[in-house]
């Protein structure tokens, strides 16, 4: 593009040019930028990473495609500093130059700790570190496996006080990096090894100490959703007893260093072997003394009257069984004259009241026709055959005469009236 009087260029034209200009300079095609994160955008449906790095004077635009980002070992957020490098491009339809971002890392100490704070407070308030979903650890492992660096100290600690404490357990060894940017990836699938193996009881993931820079790879948001998702119960050893990570949060248990993971691992042989003794002891003790016990209880029996002459309780029972005999007796006796008293009683009042006994006493019975007893001489009729009844037999008669008393005479002729 020359510069002319007559040409008239369009805007597409003129941010073309300047991209030009801008790619053709080759120290903008590489550079490291430290600023302040604002406006962070993350594209979920594509991936790509949007923002402003600023300082005190000035900001740049920034990009940050999937394929950069999906590297990044923390998570974004704004009024986080960091060290962006990439190259410096313009984007044409829009007419602004850009940072297009390939690499991220927090600047400085104080910029990896809020990345971490960052990243711990939201796999918290997911619920990744609920201490109810945490695994116990199994008592007595039958098998350790051990995630870490095959030539680090820490394994040489782990295997020497494992196989000091509880010799017992055998030791599955998964080597890995516990540094760099691959390291992430490679607990991962260790990790991920482990479990489709299902070859070990309990596993411990760590390293040794080192600087926040080195633990890093165990912050990575990966890692401590594949530690919480492990069906093997996880120790997480990383560095010193003042040193956390993730991977510790998201772990079942925390170990301050990988000496320790070890011995919360498994128990102390020495240990078991005094439980043991002392629970033997306490065994022996109680059987001795139940024995004792039922011993003195059989001497005692033995030497009883009842065993040694038999038939003193035969006689004793044969004793009660002749009181009670004499008791029924009585008790029979008393029943039988108390009830005969009584029938006689209801004897006496039935003799009383007895018809023959009337008749016994100069009385007779008279029964009219259709042997109908006649109690009154007005129920008689003239002329009427009728039988006595006495005590000792009966007689036939024909009434020939009726006297009555006036009063139920005249009581007769009203009610014939």
């Amino acid at each position: 593009m020359t510069e002319s009087s007559g040409t008239v260029f369009t805007v597409s034209q003129i941010n073309g040019y300047v991209k030009m200009l801008v790619d053709s300079d080759m120290n903008l095609s590489d550079v490291s930028v430290r600023g302040e994160i604002s406006n962070f955008t993350n594209h979920y449906r594509t991936g790509h990473l949007y923002f402003t790095l600023k300082d005190g004077e000035s900001l740049i635009k920034a990009v940050m495609f999937r394929s950069s980002a999906a590297g990044l070992k923390f998570v974004p957020e704004n009024g986080m500093k960091v060290v962006v490098r990439g190259r410096v491009s313009v984007f044409v339809r829009d007419g602004v130059y850009q940072l297009y971002a390939e690499r991220m890392e927090p600047d400085g100490v104080g910029s990896l700790y809020a990345a971490f704070e960052a990243l711990r407070r939201k796999l918290e308030e997911e619920g990744l570190f609920d201490q109810e979903r945490k695994r116990k650890i199994p008592e007595f492992p039958r098998t350790v496996g051990v995630i870490t660096s095959p030539t680090g100290a820490a394994v040489r600690d782990i295997l020497n006080i494992l196989g000091r404490r509880y010799p017992a357990a055998k030791v599955e060894i998964c080597p890995a990096a516990v540094q760099g940017v691959n390291a992430p990836a490679e607990l991962i699938s260790a990790l991920r090894a482990m479990n489709s193996r299902s070859c070990a009881d309990v596993l411990i993931i760590g390293r040794g100490g080192g600087s926040i820079e080195d633990l890093w790879a165990f912050n990575d948001e990966s890692l401590a959703r594949e530690v919480a998702a492990s069906r093997i119960p996880v120790i997480s050893a990383v560095g010193h007893e003042t040193d956390f990570t993730i991977c510790d949060f998201a772990a079942d248990l925390r170990a301050p260093t990988p000496s320790a993971a070890a011995e919360l691992a498994v128990p102390d042989a020495s240990e078991l072997r005094d439980r043991i003794n002392a629970a033997a002891s306490r065994m022996s003790g109680i059987m001795t003394g139940t024995v004792g016990a039922q011993r003195e209880k059989l001497r005692m029996l033995a030497g009883s009257r009842v065993l040694s002459s038999p038939e003193w309780i035969t006689d004793d029972r044969r004793m009660s069984v002749l009181s009670i005999s004499v008791e029924m007796e009585k008790a029979l006796t008393q029943s039988y004259s108390s009830r005969r008293t009584s029938l006689g009683a209801i004897s006496g009042k039935l003799e009383a009241l007895s018809p023959l006994s009337v008749l016994s006493r100069g009385f007779i019975a008279v029964y009219g026709e259709g042997k109908k007893i006649r109690k009154r001489a007005a129920e008689l009729n003239d002329g009427e055959n009728v039988e006595m009844v006495f005590s000792d037999g009966s007689a036939s008669a024909r009434i020939t005469g009726i006297n009555v008393s006036p009063e139920v005479s005249d009581g007769r002729e009203k009610q014939r009236e």
